[in-house]
Protein backbone atom coordinates (compact mmCIF):
# COMPACT_ATOMS: atom_id res chain seq x y z
CA UNK A 1 0.00 0.00 0.00
CA UNK A 2 1.20 3.50 -0.86
CA UNK A 3 -0.06 6.37 1.31
CA UNK A 4 0.75 10.07 1.34
CA UNK A 5 1.07 11.34 4.92
CA UNK A 6 1.21 15.01 5.87
CA UNK A 7 3.57 15.45 8.82
CA UNK A 8 2.94 18.49 11.04
CA UNK A 9 5.55 18.35 13.84
CA UNK A 10 4.28 21.60 15.35
CA UNK A 11 5.68 23.10 18.54
CA UNK A 12 7.55 22.09 21.68
CA UNK A 13 8.00 18.33 21.90
CA UNK A 14 5.92 17.83 18.77
CA UNK A 15 8.94 17.35 16.48
CA UNK A 16 10.59 15.03 19.04
CA UNK A 17 7.65 12.63 19.33
CA UNK A 18 6.67 12.73 15.66
CA UNK A 19 10.19 11.72 14.68
CA UNK A 20 9.73 8.53 16.70
CA UNK A 21 6.33 7.85 15.11
CA UNK A 22 7.98 8.13 11.70
CA UNK A 23 10.66 5.63 12.72
CA UNK A 24 7.90 3.20 13.63
CA UNK A 25 6.02 3.78 10.37
CA UNK A 26 9.25 3.23 8.42
CA UNK A 27 9.73 -0.09 10.23
CA UNK A 28 6.16 -1.07 9.37
CA UNK A 29 6.70 -0.14 5.73
CA UNK A 30 9.85 -2.27 5.56
CA UNK A 31 8.36 -5.29 7.29
CA UNK A 32 4.99 -5.33 5.51
CA UNK A 33 5.96 -3.98 2.10
CA UNK A 34 4.24 -0.58 2.19
CA UNK A 35 5.36 2.85 1.10
CA UNK A 36 4.66 6.01 3.10
CA UNK A 37 5.45 9.32 1.44
CA UNK A 38 5.91 12.06 4.02
CA UNK A 39 5.20 15.72 3.33
CA UNK A 40 6.27 18.06 6.14
CA UNK A 41 4.62 21.40 6.88
CA UNK A 42 4.44 23.95 9.70
CA UNK A 43 1.62 24.76 12.10
CA UNK A 44 1.17 26.68 15.34
CA UNK A 45 3.86 28.87 16.90
CA UNK A 46 6.48 27.49 14.53
CA UNK A 47 4.39 28.62 11.56
CA UNK A 48 3.71 32.04 13.13
CA UNK A 49 7.43 32.62 13.62
CA UNK A 50 8.18 31.64 10.03
CA UNK A 51 5.27 33.11 8.10
CA UNK A 52 3.06 35.08 10.48
CA UNK A 53 0.21 32.58 10.13
CA UNK A 54 -0.55 29.62 12.46
CA UNK A 55 -1.92 27.68 9.47
CA UNK A 56 -0.20 28.76 6.24
CA UNK A 57 -2.00 27.97 3.00
CA UNK A 58 0.72 25.54 1.93
CA UNK A 59 0.14 23.58 5.14
CA UNK A 60 -3.59 23.40 4.53
CA UNK A 61 -3.04 22.31 0.92
CA UNK A 62 -0.54 19.68 2.04
CA UNK A 63 -3.15 18.25 4.41
CA UNK A 64 -6.01 18.38 1.91
CA UNK A 65 -3.89 16.52 -0.66
CA UNK A 66 -2.72 13.83 1.78
CA UNK A 67 -4.32 10.52 2.71
CA UNK A 68 -3.78 11.27 6.40
CA UNK A 69 -2.26 13.86 8.72
CA UNK A 70 0.07 13.04 11.62
CA UNK A 71 0.36 15.96 14.05
CA UNK A 72 2.75 16.50 16.96
CA UNK A 73 1.59 19.31 19.25
CA UNK A 74 0.61 22.97 19.10
CA UNK A 75 1.23 25.77 21.60
CA UNK A 76 3.93 27.96 23.15
CA UNK A 77 4.16 29.79 26.51
CA UNK A 78 5.08 33.08 24.81
CA UNK A 79 1.48 33.16 23.61
CA UNK A 80 -0.08 31.53 26.67
CA UNK A 81 1.45 34.17 28.91
CA UNK A 82 0.22 37.02 26.73
CA UNK A 83 -3.58 37.18 26.99
CA UNK A 84 -3.62 40.17 24.62
CA UNK A 85 -1.94 38.30 21.76
CA UNK A 86 -4.06 38.69 18.63
CA UNK A 87 -2.69 35.54 17.00
CA UNK A 88 -2.29 32.21 18.79
CA UNK A 89 -0.84 28.83 17.76
CA UNK A 90 -4.09 27.04 18.65
CA UNK A 91 -5.95 29.08 16.04
CA UNK A 92 -4.09 27.12 13.39
CA UNK A 93 -5.22 23.80 14.81
CA UNK A 94 -8.83 24.92 15.22
CA UNK A 95 -8.94 26.18 11.64
CA UNK A 96 -7.35 22.96 10.37
CA UNK A 97 -10.04 20.90 12.11
CA UNK A 98 -12.72 23.06 10.54
CA UNK A 99 -11.21 23.00 7.04
CA UNK A 100 -10.78 19.21 7.15
CA UNK A 101 -14.27 18.73 8.57
CA UNK A 102 -12.92 16.37 11.24
CA UNK A 103 -15.81 16.55 13.66
CA UNK A 104 -15.30 13.22 15.48
CA UNK A 105 -12.31 12.96 17.80
CA UNK A 106 -11.84 9.39 19.00
CA UNK A 107 -9.69 8.73 22.07
CA UNK A 108 -9.28 5.12 23.26
CA UNK A 109 -8.37 4.44 26.89
CA UNK A 110 -7.30 0.87 27.66
CA UNK A 111 -5.18 -0.81 30.31
CA UNK A 112 -3.06 -3.92 30.00
CA UNK A 113 -2.95 -6.44 32.91
CA UNK A 114 0.86 -6.37 32.95
CA UNK A 115 1.14 -2.59 32.91
CA UNK A 116 -1.22 -1.56 35.70
CA UNK A 117 1.68 -0.37 37.85
CA UNK A 118 2.17 2.55 35.49
CA UNK A 119 -1.23 3.99 36.41
CA UNK A 120 -1.49 6.94 38.78
CA UNK A 121 -4.48 5.13 40.34
CA UNK A 122 -4.67 1.92 42.34
CA UNK A 123 -4.25 -1.20 40.21
CA UNK A 124 -7.58 -2.66 41.33
CA UNK A 125 -9.33 0.52 40.19
CA UNK A 126 -8.00 0.39 36.63
CA UNK A 127 -7.86 -3.34 35.88
CA UNK A 128 -9.86 -4.20 32.77
CA UNK A 129 -10.48 -0.59 31.69
CA UNK A 130 -11.42 -0.34 28.01
CA UNK A 131 -13.46 2.63 26.84
CA UNK A 132 -13.46 5.15 24.01
CA UNK A 133 -14.19 8.86 24.24
CA UNK A 134 -16.06 10.40 21.28
CA UNK A 135 -15.44 14.13 21.46
CA UNK A 136 -17.24 16.49 19.09
CA UNK A 137 -14.45 18.55 17.57
CA UNK A 138 -15.69 21.38 15.33
CA UNK A 139 -18.54 22.94 17.31
CA UNK A 140 -19.35 24.20 20.77
CA UNK A 141 -17.63 26.95 22.71
CA UNK A 142 -14.35 26.63 20.78
CA UNK A 143 -16.10 27.68 17.56
CA UNK A 144 -19.12 29.71 18.72
CA UNK A 145 -17.38 33.07 18.58
CA UNK A 146 -15.96 35.34 21.26
CA UNK A 147 -15.83 39.05 22.03
CA UNK A 148 -14.62 41.67 24.50
CA UNK A 149 -16.40 44.84 25.53
CA UNK A 150 -15.00 48.17 24.43
CA UNK A 151 -13.59 48.83 27.88
CA UNK A 152 -12.05 45.34 27.99
CA UNK A 153 -13.76 44.49 31.27
CA UNK A 154 -16.24 41.94 29.93
CA UNK A 155 -15.54 38.85 27.82
CA UNK A 156 -18.00 36.55 26.07
CA UNK A 157 -17.61 33.05 24.60
CA UNK A 158 -20.57 31.54 22.80
CA UNK A 159 -21.38 27.82 22.92
CA UNK A 160 -23.47 26.85 19.91
CA UNK A 161 -24.60 23.48 18.55
CA UNK A 162 -27.05 22.41 15.87
CA UNK A 163 -29.04 19.19 15.75
CA UNK A 164 -27.10 18.15 12.65
CA UNK A 165 -23.74 18.61 14.38
CA UNK A 166 -24.81 16.50 17.32
CA UNK A 167 -26.44 13.79 15.22
CA UNK A 168 -23.49 13.13 12.92
CA UNK A 169 -21.04 12.34 15.74
CA UNK A 170 -23.70 10.60 17.81
CA UNK A 171 -24.34 8.12 14.98
CA UNK A 172 -20.64 7.26 14.87
CA UNK A 173 -20.63 6.72 18.63
CA UNK A 174 -23.79 4.58 18.55
CA UNK A 175 -22.41 2.44 15.72
CA UNK A 176 -19.14 1.88 17.55
CA UNK A 177 -20.99 1.01 20.76
CA UNK A 178 -23.04 -1.56 18.82
CA UNK A 179 -19.76 -3.22 17.73
CA UNK A 180 -18.41 -3.28 21.30
CA UNK A 181 -20.32 -3.86 24.55
CA UNK A 182 -23.45 -1.95 23.59
CA UNK A 183 -23.15 0.86 26.17
CA UNK A 184 -23.12 4.58 25.45
CA UNK A 185 -22.75 7.33 28.04
CA UNK A 186 -23.57 10.93 27.14
CA UNK A 187 -21.66 13.44 29.27
CA UNK A 188 -23.09 16.96 29.50
CA UNK A 189 -24.37 19.65 31.87
CA UNK A 190 -28.05 19.57 30.98
CA UNK A 191 -29.15 20.96 34.34
CA UNK A 192 -27.52 24.27 33.37
CA UNK A 193 -26.78 24.49 29.63
CA UNK A 194 -29.31 24.74 26.81
CA UNK A 195 -26.85 23.16 24.38
CA UNK A 196 -26.65 20.12 26.66
CA UNK A 197 -30.42 19.84 26.64
CA UNK A 198 -30.29 19.83 22.82
CA UNK A 199 -27.73 17.03 22.98
CA UNK A 200 -30.03 14.99 25.22
CA UNK A 201 -32.97 15.45 22.86
CA UNK A 202 -30.94 14.25 19.88
CA UNK A 203 -29.51 11.27 21.76
CA UNK A 204 -32.93 10.23 23.07
CA UNK A 205 -34.35 10.30 19.53
CA UNK A 206 -31.42 8.29 18.11
CA UNK A 207 -31.63 5.77 20.94
CA UNK A 208 -34.88 4.53 19.47
CA UNK A 209 -33.01 3.59 16.26
CA UNK A 210 -30.24 1.87 18.23
CA UNK A 211 -32.44 0.00 20.68
CA UNK A 212 -29.70 -2.61 21.22
CA UNK A 213 -27.43 0.07 22.72
CA UNK A 214 -28.01 0.97 26.38
CA UNK A 215 -27.83 4.73 26.90
CA UNK A 216 -26.82 6.46 30.13
CA UNK A 217 -26.48 10.22 30.77
CA UNK A 218 -24.15 11.84 33.28
CA UNK A 219 -23.24 15.39 34.22
CA UNK A 220 -19.61 16.27 33.54
CA UNK A 221 -18.64 16.55 37.23
CA UNK A 222 -20.15 13.15 38.03
CA UNK A 223 -18.54 11.57 34.96
CA UNK A 224 -15.07 12.89 35.85
CA UNK A 225 -15.38 11.38 39.31
CA UNK A 226 -16.55 8.01 37.99
CA UNK A 227 -13.72 7.86 35.45
CA UNK A 228 -11.28 8.03 38.35
CA UNK A 229 -13.15 5.74 40.75
CA UNK A 230 -14.91 3.12 38.58
CA UNK A 231 -13.69 3.51 34.98
CA UNK A 232 -14.59 -0.10 34.13
CA UNK A 233 -18.26 0.90 33.85
CA UNK A 234 -17.66 2.86 30.64
CA UNK A 235 -17.73 1.59 27.06
CA UNK A 236 -18.36 4.56 24.73
CA UNK A 237 -18.39 8.09 26.15
CA UNK A 238 -19.98 10.73 23.92
CA UNK A 239 -19.45 14.38 24.78
CA UNK A 240 -19.33 17.94 23.42
CA UNK A 241 -16.06 19.61 22.51
CA UNK A 242 -14.99 21.26 25.77
CA UNK A 243 -16.07 18.40 28.04
CA UNK A 244 -14.31 15.86 25.83
CA UNK A 245 -11.10 17.84 26.07
CA UNK A 246 -11.29 17.81 29.86
CA UNK A 247 -12.37 14.18 30.28
CA UNK A 248 -9.64 12.75 28.07
CA UNK A 249 -7.02 14.51 30.16
CA UNK A 250 -8.62 13.17 33.33
CA UNK A 251 -8.56 9.70 31.76
CA UNK A 252 -4.81 9.96 31.20
CA UNK A 253 -4.34 9.24 34.92
CA UNK A 254 -5.61 5.72 34.24
CA UNK A 255 -2.68 4.88 31.97
CA UNK A 256 -0.15 6.77 34.06
CA UNK A 257 0.68 9.63 31.72
CA UNK A 258 -0.95 11.95 29.23
CA UNK A 259 1.91 10.87 26.98
CA UNK A 260 0.25 7.46 26.60
CA UNK A 261 -3.03 8.41 24.91
CA UNK A 262 -3.43 8.69 21.13
CA UNK A 263 -6.35 10.07 19.15
CA UNK A 264 -7.94 9.94 15.71
CA UNK A 265 -10.01 12.77 14.23
CA UNK A 266 -12.36 11.72 11.43
CA UNK A 267 -14.85 13.54 9.28
CA UNK A 268 -15.46 14.71 5.75
CA UNK A 269 -11.95 14.97 4.34
CA UNK A 270 -8.42 13.97 5.38
CA UNK A 271 -8.28 12.20 8.78
CA UNK A 272 -5.89 13.53 11.41
CA UNK A 273 -4.02 11.56 14.07
CA UNK A 274 -2.26 13.08 17.09
CA UNK A 275 -1.30 12.47 20.73
CA UNK A 276 -3.68 14.19 23.14
CA UNK A 277 -0.88 15.94 25.05
CA UNK A 278 0.19 19.52 24.56
CA UNK A 279 3.51 20.92 23.41
CA UNK A 280 5.26 20.64 26.84
CA UNK A 281 7.87 23.32 25.98
CA UNK A 282 9.95 22.53 29.08
CA UNK A 283 10.87 19.15 27.60
CA UNK A 284 11.75 20.38 24.11
CA UNK A 285 15.01 18.83 22.83
CA UNK A 286 15.77 17.38 26.29
CA UNK A 287 15.02 13.77 25.38
CA UNK A 288 12.44 13.34 28.15
CA UNK A 289 9.21 13.58 26.13
CA UNK A 290 7.16 10.38 26.04
CA UNK A 291 6.59 9.43 22.37
CA UNK A 292 4.20 6.52 23.08
CA UNK A 293 1.04 8.54 22.38
CA UNK A 294 2.42 9.71 19.04
CA UNK A 295 3.46 6.16 18.15
CA UNK A 296 0.03 4.79 19.07
CA UNK A 297 -1.53 7.56 16.99
CA UNK A 298 0.40 6.13 14.06
CA UNK A 299 -1.19 2.76 14.90
CA UNK A 300 -4.64 4.37 14.71
CA UNK A 301 -3.65 5.81 11.33
CA UNK A 302 -2.81 2.35 10.03
CA UNK A 303 -6.00 0.91 11.47
CA UNK A 304 -8.01 3.56 9.65
CA UNK A 305 -6.64 2.16 6.39
CA UNK A 306 -7.57 -1.40 7.41
CA UNK A 307 -3.92 -2.27 8.11
CA UNK A 308 -4.85 -4.13 11.28
CA UNK A 309 -1.85 -6.48 11.40
CA UNK A 310 0.44 -3.49 11.09
CA UNK A 311 -1.36 -1.59 13.85
CA UNK A 312 -1.19 -4.66 16.07
CA UNK A 313 2.56 -4.90 15.47
CA UNK A 314 2.99 -1.37 16.84
CA UNK A 315 0.89 -2.06 19.92
CA UNK A 316 2.72 -5.33 20.56
CA UNK A 317 6.04 -3.49 20.41
CA UNK A 318 4.82 -0.80 22.82
CA UNK A 319 3.53 -3.40 25.27
CA UNK A 320 6.77 -5.37 25.06
CA UNK A 321 8.79 -2.26 25.77
CA UNK A 322 6.75 -1.23 28.80
CA UNK A 323 6.64 -4.77 30.21
CA UNK A 324 10.42 -4.65 30.45
CA UNK A 325 10.20 -1.44 32.46
CA UNK A 326 11.63 0.69 29.67
CA UNK A 327 10.21 4.17 29.17
CA UNK A 328 10.94 7.85 29.48
CA UNK A 329 11.38 9.33 32.91
CA UNK A 330 7.84 10.44 33.80
CA UNK A 331 6.54 6.86 34.05
CA UNK A 332 9.14 5.97 36.70
CA UNK A 333 10.43 2.96 34.73
CA UNK A 334 13.15 0.55 35.77
CA UNK A 335 15.26 1.61 32.81
CA UNK A 336 15.09 5.16 31.55
CA UNK A 337 15.61 5.83 27.86
CA UNK A 338 15.46 9.14 26.08
CA UNK A 339 12.83 9.98 23.48
CA UNK A 340 14.94 8.98 20.50
CA UNK A 341 16.01 5.67 22.05
CA UNK A 342 12.38 4.72 22.60
CA UNK A 343 11.75 5.24 18.90
CA UNK A 344 14.82 3.20 17.97
CA UNK A 345 13.82 0.31 20.22
CA UNK A 346 10.21 0.24 18.98
CA UNK A 347 11.36 0.30 15.37
CA UNK A 348 13.73 -2.58 16.09
CA UNK A 349 10.94 -4.57 17.77
CA UNK A 350 8.73 -4.12 14.71
CA UNK A 351 11.39 -4.83 12.10
CA UNK A 352 12.54 -8.04 13.83
CA UNK A 353 10.04 -10.14 15.79
CA UNK A 354 12.96 -11.91 17.49
CA UNK A 355 14.38 -8.62 18.76
CA UNK A 356 15.67 -8.68 22.32
CA UNK A 357 17.24 -6.05 24.50
CA UNK A 358 20.48 -6.26 26.38
CA UNK A 359 19.29 -4.62 29.55
CA UNK A 360 22.78 -3.80 30.73
CA UNK A 361 23.29 -1.80 27.55
CA UNK A 362 19.98 0.01 27.99
CA UNK A 363 20.97 0.98 31.52
CA UNK A 364 24.20 2.36 30.14
CA UNK A 365 22.23 4.59 27.81
CA UNK A 366 22.09 2.68 24.54
CA UNK A 367 20.07 -0.09 22.94
CA UNK A 368 21.24 -2.91 20.75
CA UNK A 369 20.01 -6.14 19.16
CA UNK A 370 21.35 -9.48 20.41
Amino acid sequence: MNKKIAILPGDGVGPDVIEQAQKVLDAIAERFGHQFDYHHADIGATAINKSGDPLPEYTLETCLNADAVLLGAVGHPSFDNNPKAKMRPEQGLLRLRKELGIYANIRPVKTSPNLLHYSALKAENVKGVDFVIYRELTGGIYFGGSSRSEDGQTATDICRYSTAEVERIARKAFEHAAQRRGKLTLVDKANVLETSRLWREVIQDLAMEYSHVAVNMLYIDNAATRILLTPQQFDIILTPNLFGDVLSHVASLITGSIGMLPSASLGDKTPLFEPIHGSFPYATDRGIANPIAAVLSAALLLEHFKLRKEAKAIRTAVTGLLRQGIATIELDPQMICDTSQIGDILAAYIADEDYQLRQDVVRAGASTII
